[in-house]
């Protein structure tokens, strides 16, 4: 009988290095609840592993949060190379991330080479050293496990991942793990070759090098440049200056310098390019290295923003805007949107169509050197630096053959930061026939002259949809499998003909009574034919709650009462959730507040990506949970006192009614566990590309298992007395001045609903009385003028009003 293949497994890994990247690294490993080691030098004074514990204990404070919760800084193993060399000998992968030097990261491979176990993997975390001259200080042993593994700052959040091999690289290791940073870390893997800067920072900071030198050439401030690079471009929100403060203005200084030293005028065309910009220079001297140190290319003093001007050396008032007429330009087809950009003749658009052109012509030069495909460099952009589109998707859609005119019209001009010339490929053969280098077959590799499928490994069998790249033809979601039923707010489809899928259509995934009622049907249809419900939208947010907009005509034209007939109607949809005969699975990502919450709650059982933020947030337009959310909190509260051997049950209560009354959202997955919206049953799924995979698994799972629903139970209630309790709380806030009048009504009734109202403390009650009261006092706040003048604000500016 042939022995079944044996898989890699990750059961404890080592990080070496506890710097910002390394304790990151480490606290990202502690969230998908991998062991980890974290090491550093021995401190030279007081405990040994001084510098270590240090490191940990500032990722408690780091924003954004490196952990899910912070108390899990405690499950990093702390180790120094003096004491515990030992401790390597158990763990299977070693990713190295000390600081850039490649001196020392070589003396550090010699001292650890004796304690790497004969099957780990060493990966060094670098954003620019050859990892093929690390590898030489290796002994022949561990060379073919040996590779280059690039997180980007900061690793729990930055989807990209570039893994880089050596001559010496087993290709098996390599496969082996990008199968453990997909499935297990969660993240999208790209390939690089072993070139100064890899594929992401080599593209996107010679992008932002190009770009600020384009602002020299057009005259342009910091401020109207970040508006016209950010989402108007279709890129991170934070354009290019700002990106800037926030990486670190030393640390883009070290990339540059990377490219500076590692190339030359013979292996980059682009290199006199490469200067670091005088306003860099001139900051740097300064020791304004952006948002760490309070001042870069903006400083905030007190609320106002300032833009440091080079002219004067100083700082002068921000806010300048781009011209609207580009703003209407960049919402043009992309075609059209390229025409309008290199015609016009305002310096705005002449920039916007140089730093687009700059970015082609760079990618289509370098594909060859730095990337397998054009396929890579598209993902690296989109992963690594924010961008909606990879700069072969926009050139791609634009229309091939003309962009590459453009482009060959401007080499010959000498409008291009180099005279190199586009590639052969470009304008003849496979590509300029299939109209770009994005296929159905796949993606243009310049070396092999082919187009090339992305690659096969048995995980990427976990991704139903994965991301694709323009060109590719896959097949999206919504229009993949079977169709059972659809309306312009829900699709119902399956893919198995095993688990009816239900996909939200509206507007941010909000619950209108239309998408109530197709959940009611995606029930009955299951409960007839098929094994389960899997709520899932494909894309986030899993939903942004209910939809008051489709509310207010009937308030409007009927009153109060069709308003609380359509609450009626959504929580007994939320019951029909429960207690379907089928197990309904809630597949979250991204936001599910409000109603998504409770959505969410009445499933038998939430799948969840990492990054999700559950929670019941209606006080922030006014109004209370009206769905069923105050129900399950007086449910759990009277589960969990029941389980435990403190029957305290008005603690219970106050834990679920703080986490409404003052709407708060779980961080993560692992903080919306702690918080009570997700139970330790429900799954957290570190790659988002796999969470319909894992829950229609579980809808299986469950119905194989026998699944049947929950008994409907009574339950004790806190009673008047336990009101009473929570709102002297609450008197004291209000006569302090931490909450307005308005905040005190509101909790005041989330705390009448939570304990059952005016009844005996410990009296039985079922969720449908709850659920009575919850919806009188939603009724209540809705004819309520300060509920009103949330509701507004919120539908106009999308922001709280606090009154």
């Amino acid at each position: 009988m042939a022995s079944a293949q044996t898989r890699f497994q990750v059961n404890k890994v080592a990080v070496l290095g506890a710097g910002v990247m390394g304790a990151q690294i480490a606290a990202h490993l502690v969230n998908v609840k991998v062991p980890v080691v974290l090491f550093d030098l021995p401190a030279k004074e007081g405990p040994k592993n001084g510098i270590v514990t240090r490191a940990v204990e500032g990722l408690k404070k780091l924003k954004p949060a490196p952990l899910g919760v912070p108390d899990d800084a405690a499950l990093i193993v702390q180790a120094n190379y003096e004491e515990h060399m030992d401790l390597l000998k158990d763990c299977d992968l070693i990713i190295e991330a000390i600081a850039e030097r490649m001196d020392w990261k070589l003396d550090l491979y010699k001292k650890i080479a004796p304690f790497v176990a004969p099957h780990t993997i060493v990966a060094s975390n670098t954003s620019g050293l050859s990892i093929t001259k690390l590898s030489e200080a290796l002994p022949e042993a561990i060379k073919p496990r040996f590779c280059g593994i690039h997180f980007f700052n900061p690793p729990r959040y930055m989807y990209l991942v570039e893994l880089i091999n050596t001559p010496t690289t087993d290709a098996h290791i390599l496969d082996d793990l990008e199968t453990f940073v997909t499935s297990g870390l969660g993240k999208g893997v790209v390939r690089a070759h072993d070139t100064p800067n890899f594929i992401a920072n080599r593209v996107g900071i010679a992008g932002m090098l190009a770009t600020m030198k384009e602002v020299e050439n057009f005259g342009l401030t910091v401020d109207v440049v970040d508006d016209l690079t950010g989402k108007k471009l279709g890129r991170a929100s934070s354009g290019t200056f700002r990106t800037a403060d926030v990486v670190g203005l030393d640390t883009m200084a070290h990339v540059i310098k990377t490219l500076q030293d590692n190339l030359n005028a013979d292996t980059d065309p682009f290199y006199a390019s490469f200067a670091t910009p005088e306003v860099l220079k001139t900051l740097l001297d300064m020791g304004n290295l952006g948002q760490k140190t309070g001042a870069g290319f903006y400083k905030k003093v007190g609320r106002d923003i300032l833009r440091f001007d080079l002219a004067s050396k100083d700082y002068v008032p921000a806010g300048g805007k781009a011209d609207e007429v580009y703003g209407r330009m960049l919402r043009k087809p992309a075609g059209e949107r390229l025409k309008l950009l290199r015609e016009s003749e305002g310096a705005q658009g002449q920039f916007l169509w140089a730093i687009l052109r700059n970015s082609f012509h760079y990618a289509a030069v370098h594909l060859a050197d730095i990337a397998e495909t054009a396929r890579d460099i598209d993902f690296a952009m989109r992963w690594g630096f924010g961008m909606k589109q990879g700069p072969f998707e926009l050139w791609q859609e634009a229309g091939w053959l003309e962009v590459a005119n453009w482009i060959k019209e401007d080499i010959k001009a000498g409008k291009t930061l180099s005279k190199a010339p586009l590639p052969d490929w470009v304008f003849k053969g496979a590509v300029a026939k299939a109209g770009g280098v994005h296929t159905a077959k796949g993606s243009w590799n310049a070396v092999t002259k082919k187009f090339q499928p992305r690659r096969v490994l048995p995980v990427y069998q976990r991704q139903h949809f994965p991301e694709t790249v323009l060109g590719s033809e896959a097949q999206g979601f919504a229009t993949a499998g079977k169709t059972l039923h659809e309306t312009d707010a829900i699709r119902l489809w399956t893919l198995d003909d095993e688990v009816v899928i239900a996909s939200l259509k509206t507007k941010m995934h909000a619950i209108s009574p239309d998408v109530a009622e197709g959940l009611q049907m995606a029930v009955d249809l299951a409960e007839k034919s098929y094994q389960g419900v899997v709520i899932w939208s494909g894309d986030e947010p899993f939903s942004a709650g209910a939809d008051l907009q489709a509310m207010l005509p009937a308030f409007m034209t009927v009153g109060v009462s069709a308003i609380d007939e359509a609450e009626h109607y959504l929580q007994q949809t939320m019951l029909r959730l429960r207690y379907a005969n089928v197990p309904v699975v809630s597949a979250i990502r991204g936001l599910a507040l409000g109603g998504g919450c409770e959505m969410a709650i009445h499933s038998a059982r939430r799948v969840a990506a990492m990054e999700s933020y559950v929670g019941l947030v209606e006080v922030g337009v006014g109004l209370v949970p009206g769905a069923g959310g105050l129900t399950y909190i007086a449910r759990r509260a009277a589960e969990n006192s029941a389980a435990s051997t403190d029957k305290d049950l008005l603690k219970f209560v106050t834990e679920g009614f703080t986490a409404a009354a003052m709407a708060k959202v779980g961080t993560s997955a692992i903080e919306s566990r702690k918080i009570g919206y997700l139970l330790d049953s429900d799954l957290i799924v570190p790659n988002k590309d796999e969470l319909l995979f894992v829950a229609l698994n579980e809808a299986k799972a469950m119905y194989t298992a026998g699944y049947r629903p929950p008994h409907r139970r009574q339950f004790p209630v806190a009673g008047r007395n336990g009101k009473a309790t929570i709102q002297g709380q609450l008197v004291n806030m209000r006569d302090g001045g931490f909450i307005s009048q308005h905040d005190f009504h509101i909790a005041s009734l989330i705390a009448g609903v939570v304990t059952g109202g005016d009844v005996d403390t410990n009296t039985m009650v079922t969720e449908e009385y709850l659920m009575t009261l919850e919806r009188r006092a939603f009724c209540s706040l809705l004819t309520h003028p300060k509920t009103q003048e949330r509701i507004m604000g919120m539908l106009s500016t999308g922001k709280p009003v606090r009154n």
